[in-house]
C-alpha cells in the first residue's frame, strides 16, 4: 500500500494506492490518522480517494472507524471513487452508511 496527500482547494485529498491488508493496515490507520489530525487543524473536509485501491481487509475498515473517533466529528471524511469490489465492501460492512461515499474527489467541495 501506497500513500499520498495532498491539499486541493478547501480540502485534503488522501490517496491509498495497492491493497490494505494484513501486511499493510498499519501503515494505512497511522497515516489516516495523521491526514485526519491534519484536517481538523486546517479545518477542512478529508477526501480519501479510493480509486487506487484494490481491496480493503476487515483491520483496514477499523482503521477507517478509528480515523472517524479522531475526527470527533469536527471534520467529514468523505469515500471517494471506489472501484466496484471497494463499493461491496463498503456495502456489506454497512461503511456506506458511516461515511459519506461519493463517485469522485470532485463531488466533495
Amino acid at each position: 500500500m501506497d500513500w499520498g496527500l495532498r491539499n486541493d482547494g478547501g480540502r485534503l485529498v488522501a490517496t491509498p494506492t495497492g491493497r490494505v491488508d494484513e501486511d499493510s493496515w498499519k501503515d494505512f490507520g497511522a497515516h489516516l490518522t495523521a491526514a485526519v489530525r491534519d484536517a481538523v487543524a486546517a479545518q477542512v473536509p478529508l477526501v480519501l480517494d479510493l480509486s487506487g485501491l484494490e481491496y480493503m481487509t476487515s483491520k483496514g475498515l477499523r482503521a477507517l472507524t478509528l480515523a472517524k473517533n479522531e475526527a470527533r466529528g469536527a471534520i467529514t471524511i468523505h469515500l471517494a471513487a471506489p472501484n466496484p469490489a471497494m463499493r461491496r465492501i463498503l456495502s456489506i460492512s454497512r461503511y456506506d452508511m458511516l461515511f459519506p461515499v461519493v463517485d469522485s474527489v470532485d463531488a466533495v467541495s
